[in-house]
């Protein structure tokens, strides 16, 4: 058999290999800003949200503006070097998330709306969409998260924006399962868990979808484009925070 008749033969297998092989699943996508401060960064929220969407029909690419203890105020004026306002002009985003400081619906009400109100209009001018993380109360303090949900639910009616009731979810999960380390030692911040959770109601807020199979490994890449294993967690505790996430939307629709 000549060399060139074999090269003919093996060609027309891979032909017939690649006509028959399914064809890769074109995804969307969403360009997404986190506007907050620590309860955004703290154990990577932005990358973990985009990690889950990899499982839906719709990727996150994810970026944040963030600083610790940051107000909505301090971001629209551009104070501490944020740069919020200019990155939602330029970045060309579909969904801008806005997070005020954990107190702020609390103790600082007026404020909180009118900042909400203001980026609301700005995101909506530049053709993306206003959605608002719910955040939770602190632990020793359960009670208000009436008080900061309602907050956040009249503000986002008013503005026409989403919530990401986040801090519902939490309340839930704390209802059923009080041992669940939802929070950092420091009773404010979340724990992976927590973290964990927040992506979960986020994923199925923006994506319409959150699938059985999430994983519960969160891998992502550094600058030098090595793996970096960001957390991992019982399969266990992933079913949990799936669950109460599908729960809370339920109970929002």
């Amino acid at each position: 058999m000549s060399r060139k008749f074999l090269y003919s033969i093996l060609v027309g297998i891979f032909t017939l290999l690649s006509l028959n092989s399914p064809a890769q699943e074109v995804k969307d996508t969403l360009r997404v800003l986190f506007v907050g401060n620590s309860y955004t960064y703290y154990e990577n929220l932005p990358q973990v949200v985009s990690v889950l969407s990899e499982k839906t029909g719709t990727v996150l690419l994810t970026r944040k503006v963030t600083i610790g203890g940051a107000k909505l105020s301090q971001h629209w004026r551009g104070a501490r070097g944020l740069t919020s306002r200019e990155e939602i002009s330029n970045g060309n985003y579909n969904i801008v998330v806005l997070q005020e400081w954990s107190l702020g619906a609390v103790n600082e009400k007026d404020s909180a709306e009118y900042y909400l109100g203001l980026f609301s209009g700005l995101i909506r001018d530049k053709g993306a969409k206003p959605f608002y993380y719910l955040t939770w109360a602190r632990e020793k303090s359960p009670e208000q998260q009436e008080t900061i949900s309602k907050v956040y639910r009249e503000t986002a009616a008013a503005n026409g924006a989403t919530v990401v009731p986040v801090g519902e979810a939490w309340a839930l999960a704390r209802t059923e399962r009080p041992d669940f380390r939802l929070y950092n030692h420091d009773g404010s911040h979340p724990s992976e868990l927590g973290t964990y959770l927040a992506a979960c109601v986020f994923v199925a807020t923006l994506t319409c979808e959150l699938p059985e199979s999430i994983p519960r490994q969160i891998s992502a890449r550094d600058g030098s484009g090595e793996s970096l294993i960001l957390m991992m967690l019982p399969q266990a505790d992933v079913e949990f925070c799936r669950s109460i996430a599908l729960k809370t939307l339920e109970v929002q629709h």
